[in-house]
């Protein structure tokens, strides 16, 4: 099992481990009650992640070390004074009672989300489908060019609210559970063919290398669709022109599959490059360009959610996105095993 998984361990475990070793020190100028407080900090730190399971793993290495180290008699695990008990069980109603608002906080961060975006990114698309189905209905005779370019309008429309609608119950799927991926043998190529059926794409306009030796990965395929989908989208969005290709690449490396994703552009800076992950980030020099600024925000979390890495960077005349994911699973071991 990966380390990555358990990253958001180490700060909390790091402070039990300061707090200890200067709990141990000054023992005596502290006091009981003082190094009870500073071993509710690691608790307080690891609540606020919303994750219950690590609350109370912490809430428990907090109360075992206050107990060997502090609680007469010390180095064992003898209480005689219920006073003590009673400041263990505090340790967890505290992580308990932070963990749950932190929970309820993400829900509503998660329904804020939604909410800001079925009020003004969905109102585009769905404005276009609406105004091209009055002409359809009001003018009965359309040349068969125009009739023809209408439906093709309100077909891009629909897909572009489809993939914002589709992203927006990934995002939340992800942001309620961390860790529940839909796990399976996934294909690159499959994925990328199923991403690339969702835009009216010129075969032209795009181009596909994937390495022949890439094998199958271990990962959650609605995910990595939508990875593809909203990094091909962000392509469209600011390539610098309608007729720039814009190019996939998987390759093999030796313990991990990368993907990179190019398009033609303008050189950004450092700070984009770096923030343009974040959630409602929007570029200065991209004002009319409409979107949610979720998108890559979405990317960023897939690709954490495989224990993979994301970035992005200046590349000759445009930009590339790539990411990277550990092959943690063979599935040439797991057949082999079966057989």
């Amino acid at each position: 099992m990966s380390f990555l998984k358990y990253k958001h361990y180490l700060i909390p475990l790091f402070l039990q481990v300061v707090i200890t070793f200067f709990g141990i020190l000054f023992m005596d100028l502290l006091g009981m009650i003082n190094i009870a407080l500073m071993h509710l900090i690691p608790i307080l730190v690891i609540a606020l992640e919303g994750d219950m399971k690590a609350t109370m793993i912490v809430s428990t290495i907090s109360v075992v070390l206050f107990d060997l180290l502090y609680v007469p008699p010390t180095y064992s695990f003898t209480v005689h004074d219920l006073l003590y008990v009673w400041s263990f069980i505090l340790f967890y109603v505290a992580g308990y009672i932070i963990t749950a608002q932190a929970m309820r906080l993400r829900v509503t961060a998660i329904k804020d989300i939604l909410l800001n975006t079925l009020s003004h990114d969905l109102k585009t698309p769905l404005a276009s489908i609406l105004g091209n189905t009055s002409i359809l209905l009001k003018k009965q005779t359309l040349l068969d060019s125009d009739r023809e370019e209408i439906v093709h309008q309100i077909k891009q429309s629909g897909q572009q609210m489809n993939r914002l609608i589709s992203t927006l119950l990934d995002s939340a799927r992800i942001q309620n559970s961390k860790t529940f991926l839909y796990y399976q043998w996934c294909d690159m190529q499959d994925i990328i063919g199923i991403a690339l059926q969702e835009f009216d794409l010129d075969a032209t306009k795009i181009q596909i290398n994937i390495d022949p030796n890439i094998p199958l990965y271990w990962g959650d395929e609605a995910l990595l669709t939508r990875l593809i989908v909203n990094l091909v989208d962000n392509a469209m969005k600011y390539s610098s022109s309608s007729n720039t290709k814009i190019l996939i690449s998987v390759v093999l490396l030796p313990s991990s599959i990368c993907i990179t994703v190019f398009n033609q552009s303008s050189p950004l800076s450092k700070d984009d490059l770096y923030n343009m992950f974040e959630r409602f980030y929007r570029l200065d020099t991209t004002a009319d360009i409409k979107g949610s600024g979720i998108g890559l925000a979405i990317c960023k979390e897939i690709v954490q959610a495989h224990h993979g890495k994301i970035q992005a960077f200046n590349d000759k005349d445009g930009i590339s996105i790539k990411t990277i994911f550990p092959i943690e699973k063979s599935h040439n071991m797991v057949y082999q095993e079966q057989s």
